[in-house]
């Protein structure tokens, strides 16, 4: 398994992560939503550099052009609700892509202090064969992700699958490298944090990606 942590890269990426962090700056929700969006852009470019090729002919006014075009039929499977904005990113790169979505949260026991991932929706088209890119913002303890992929593998059996992600846990990658299929899942992270705090968020993370993008949740 192959893990791609951008942040140890010189690129423009970098600015747009510590944005979304910045508490100066975060709280302009149009600005954090386009940050993230834009994320999901470079990010799925990088991915469409996996992707399996193949070279066609094209006619000009002039003349033929020859050009090396991805052959892989694309499904992109997000985890509501932060992962919206993300996964507008990721089709504006992939526009030809089928897309699935996932309603997956933390369903909090009565003592507030623990929690289960509650899978509530599922709506897919078949993935058999196809490359499944998985988008989640935040990948904190990597429940949510290893529960929205168990749940897709109802509609087949993936080619290959991308986990894309903007922030995550080293405790999520390892947990990730344990429960997705070693030989043919890459992950990706714009950057990855050291540790989670005791309710299980990201440290030094950038607090609830999907409050900052859509406003406070009761």
């Amino acid at each position: 398994m192959e893990i791609i942590n951008l942040s140890e890269q010189n690129t423009i990426l970098n600015r747009f992560v510590s944005e979304l962090r910045d508490v100066n700056i975060q709280g302009d929700s149009l600005r954090f939503r386009r940050n993230v969006e834009r994320i999901g852009e470079i990010m799925a470019y990088e991915i469409s550099k996996k992707l399996s090729y193949t070279q066609i002919e094209t006619q000009t006014p002039l003349g033929v052009s020859t050009t090396n075009v991805p052959t892989d039929q694309i499904v992109i499977g997000t985890i509501l609700r932060a992962g919206l904005v993300y996964h507008s990113g990721f089709l504006n790169c992939f526009d030809k892509a089928e897309n699935a979505f996932v309603s997956a949260y933390r369903k909090y026991r009565e003592n507030h202090q623990s929690f289960h991932v509650h899978i509530e929706y599922i709506a897919s088209p078949k993935i058999e064969g196809k490359v499944l890119i998985l988008t989640d913002p935040m990948l904190a303890t990597g429940g949510s992700m290893d529960l929205s992929y168990q749940a897709l593998l109802t509609k087949g059996q993936p080619k290959h699958i991308h986990v894309a992600t903007i922030i995550a846990s080293q405790q999520a990658i390892d947990y990730c490298k344990q429960t997705f299929p070693d030989a043919k899942t890459t992950i990706w992270a714009a950057a990855i944090d050291p540790e989670l705090n005791d309710l299980a968020y990201i440290v030094p993370g950038l607090g609830d990606a999907g409050d900052l993008a859509y406003g406070e949740k009761e």
